[in-house]
């Protein structure tokens, strides 16, 4: 059987993917370098290498047909703490993980982009078609690797994902998003604190981000390009509102915010490849809020990006 390799498979998303894959008895090598733990179950079907990415020589590619490419400095606060580190991590090693798979005859390429390339957009409906203007460093490694993946095209299938915010619970659990962050908050402080209020983001329920990336492993005939995967453009006060509405009593502070930035997503093409949103927003609270009360919700340092990278003196 033909291997699937996913880097950053413990990641937030890839502990949530992984298990899913391995569940439906897919051959899974697991790249990561584990610095936010490793919460992956042991089976029989997975193989999990504690590597750098950036260390090409590291990564098994032998046998493997599809790459799912997790792996990255996620988000802007985390990449200004060491912009070099995540140009080689974000592109240099994305571009040599293309590279291989080229040697090795890997079938596809499945990459997770950011939908915050295309920057601040007026229009209503934030479709692939619209000029990519990134205004952060994260959003520029992300638009830059885009663009190597893309020149491969010929060589194997790449489809790029271009996901909202992802919310919801996994194994690997992150508390710096808006949806996870303001939902610990009412479970833990019974308050929340809002900066800002007015921005508009997309979102994604963990479950449905896991689900596209099975869409495209499924479905290899898909044409290669980039798709939208964010299905609920919803301002951050109104995230607040709703978890307020199902943990009544908690306070909500609006405070002034630095962060002006709204985005939206309209992800059609990606629903026009057959793919069925199945989950949303509420839902993903939900299932926080039922972690929290079954005791199996992560709240530890780890679960912060900036700080556990600090901790790591990764921001060196």
């Amino acid at each position: 059987m033909k291997k699937i390799l996913v880097t950053g498979g413990c990641g937030f998303v890839g502990s949530a993917l992984v298990s899913n894959l391995i569940a439906q008895n897919y051959r899974v090598i697991v790249v990561d370098t584990e610095w936010f733990g490793n919460f992956l179950p042991s089976h029989e079907n997975l193989t999990c290498i504690k590597a750098d990415i950036r260390n090409i020589e590291d990564i098994p590619f032998e046998d493997v047909d599809t790459i799912i490419h997790l792996a990255n400095i996620a988000n802007d606060p985390s990449v200004e703490l060491n912009p070099s580190l995540s140009w080689e991590v974000n592109v240099l090693a994305t571009q040599q993980m293309a590279s291989e798979a080229r040697k090795h005859g890997v079938k596809q390429f499945i990459y997770a982009s950011s939908g915050s390339v295309y920057g601040i957009k007026e229009e209503e409906h934030v479709t692939e078609e619209l000029d990519l203007v990134p205004i952060s460093v994260y959003n520029k490694t992300k638009m830059v690797s885009e663009r190597v993946l893309m020149s491969y095209q010929d060589d194997f299938k790449i489809h790029c994902i271009r996901p909202a915010t992802v919310c919801g619970w996994s194994p690997r659990m992150r508390l710096d998003v808006s949806v996870n962050m303001f939902t610990w908050q009412a479970l833990r402080n019974n308050e929340m604190t809002v900066f800002g209020g007015d921005q508009v983001r997309p979102n994604i329920h963990i479950q449905d981000m896991v689900n596209v990336y099975e869409h495209f492993l499924k479905n290899k005939e898909i044409e290669s390009g980039c798709y939208n995967a964010g299905f609920e453009n919803i301002s951050i006060i109104d995230i607040a509102n709703l978890i307020g509405k199902k943990l009544q009593g908690t306070k909500i502070t609006v405070t002034e915010s630095n962060d002006p930035r709204s985005y939206r997503q309209d992800s059609q093409k990606l629903l026009d490849t057959g793919f069925v949103q199945k989950y949303s927003v509420s839902d993903a609270i939900d299932d926080i809020i039922d972690s929290f009360e079954a005791g199996e919700l992560q709240e530890g340092d780890n679960c912060f990006t900036v700080k556990w990278m600090r901790h790591l003196n990764l921001d060196q």
